[in-house]
């Protein structure tokens, strides 16, 4: 059976309508919040306003808390910007959640899903970190990176 794909977007500057819209055209059935947090100051992208717009389109909306940034690593890369400290810093925090990559992957082989969180360029978020890993453990195939058009 071939692993499947996984894709990854970010809602930095992205118009609700419009995110929903590029999940639906790629056939994503199935978001992955991984931020720690599922608040937003972006209306629409709190966890439970974000869960309802996607049901209205038939997208299932799951937040695996465990995976997202810890607060240390977030408050230190808004300090410092410096990625390469963050990616160090996760990536060790990432060798201790084997049972919620282990979930995703699991997740990610019954439905198309999509990785969530905040920053538009995948290269400057964890979320390309955790795809990086789960490919690395054989849990899924291509990692597409998607692009919400007018935002970033």
């Amino acid at each position: 059976m071939t692993p499947p794909t996984v894709y990854t977007i970010g809602y930095e500057g992205a118009d609700l309508s419009a995110f929903l819209d590029t999940l639906a055209a790629h056939g994503v059935t199935l978001l992955v919040d991984t931020r720690e947090r599922a608040q937003s100051r972006r209306r629409g992208y709190s966890k439970t306003a974000l869960a309802a717009a996607l049901r209205e389109r038939g997208i299932r909306y799951v937040h695996l808390r465990a995976l997202g940034t810890p607060p240390s690593l977030r408050k230190e890369y808004k300090m410092t910007r410096d990625f390469s400290v963050l990616k160090r810093g996760f990536l060790a925090h990432l060798a201790t959640q084997g049972d919620a990559l282990e979930e995703l992957g699991a997740l990610a082989a019954d439905a198309p899903a999509a990785l969530l969180c905040y920053e538009a360029n995948p290269a400057e978020c964890h979320r390309s970190l955790i795809a990086g890993r789960l490919q690395e453990l054989g849990l899924i195939g291509t990692v597409r990176d998607l692009h919400v058009r007018g935002a970033g």
